[in-house]
């Protein structure tokens, strides 16, 4: 089905209606060495919103904070009209540990600084920005209710935490009457489909809308690498661009390679760029809510926006899946495989198998 960004979508669990494609906002700026200064940024922000776009993601310490800032300004006539999302834990004050963590003191510090800069007096969607493994789950929980009871905050998420958490967490809320989790930001495209294996299934099954961040893997699947960037010793590899950051995660590789190859092909019979191709196919996946995209000019924003136009046949979907295709792991695989067929047959025989 053909979409556009104001065909709205409900968020996970919740009443909220959100375009299937987010405006990432952690290119407002160029403090970090790449990124859209202020006026392109405006002609981002103001492209996406003409085209009926509501939804925005952005984080406390993006770009410094600049991207919250930027936005505050660029929101001031038709707040009303957009969800904006942005998320706490990370480091504010380099020196003080408690300005990040998901702990209670770093999250209210943290919510009062994005309404400081976004210019406004409550926040759509609060994520839960990156796990620690230490802060007590009743804590960050009470503390995200605490914010929606006083109307700074209206709904709760969480981004780069553990499956077996969120659903805890889930559990805890809804027991207890709290605010209950809407959405799951996850790292998710064809190179990157680990999140297949638990953290989607979860979400699906607990009511969290799955929001795709690098959905293009920072940029391999537009095909803007060759197979020449494996061996470049130009010493990009660490100049603080964005292609430092791609060699750095290790995301150029022959598998990858050979995967884009088959994006392209398949980009090719439909009329598309790649580009469109790995958006579109994140959009296939029914957990799915709206993949972020993180454009840097207004033409590749255009060009993002064209996924929403894509129309895969199923054989281009399949030739895709198997390009991209991952070991599930267990005990997946082994409930995909004859043990689990014979368990459902009721063929009881293959129980003892090891």
């Amino acid at each position: 089905m053909l979409l556009t960004l104001d065909t709205y979508r409900l968020l996970g669990r919740s009443g909220l209606r959100v375009s299937p494609l987010a405006l990432g906002a952690a290119t407002f700026g160029t403090e970090w060495g790449w990124g859209a200064g202020r006026d392109e940024a405006r002609r981002l922000f103001d492209l996406y919103v003409e085209r009926g776009g509501n939804f925005i993601d952005t984080a406390s310490t993006y770009t410094n904070g600049s991207s919250e800032r930027l936005l505050g300004e660029f929101t001031r006539d038709n707040r009303e009209s957009l969800v904006l999302a942005t998320k706490y834990t990370t480091l504010r004050r380099p020196g003080d540990p408690n300005s990040g963590g998901p702990h209670r003191k770093s999250l209210f510090a943290s919510v009062e600084a994005s309404l400081r800069q976004l210019h406004t007096d409550y926040i759509d969607l609060l994520y839960l920005h990156v796990w620690d493994f230490t802060t007590p789950v009743e804590e960050i929980l009470r503390g995200m209710d605490d914010l929606v009871r006083q109307g700074k905050v209206l709904y709760v998420a969480m981004s780069n935490v553990p499956a077996w958490q969120v659903s805890r967490m889930q559990a805890i809320a809804d027991l207890r009457g709290w605010s209950p989790l809407v959405a799951l930001q996850i790292e998710y495209s064809l190179i990157e489909r680990t999140g297949e294996r638990d953290l989607i299934p979860m979400a699906r099954e607990m009511g969290l809308g799955v929001m795709p961040y690098s959905p293009l893997a920072g940029g391999v699947l537009t095909g803007k690498y060759s197979r020449d960037d494996l061996t470049a010793t130009d010493g990009a590899a660490d100049d603080g661009t964005r292609r430092s950051v791609t060699l750095a995660n290790g995301t150029l590789t022959e598998r990858n390679f050979a995967l884009v190859d088959v994006v392209k092909e398949v980009a090719t019979e439909l009329g598309r760029t790649p580009a469109q191709v790995g958006l579109a196919w994140t959009l296939q996946n029914p957990g799915v809510t709206a993949p972020i995209i993180g454009a840097r000019t207004p033409a590749q924003l255009e060009d993002n926006l064209g996924a929403l136009e894509a129309d895969f046949t199923a054989s281009q979907l399949a030739r895709l899946d198997e390009a991209s295709a991952i070991g599930l792991g267990v005990p997946h695989d082994l409930l995909a495989g004859d043990f689990g067929r014979a368990v459902t047959r009721g063929d009881l025989k293959l129980e003892t198998r090891r």
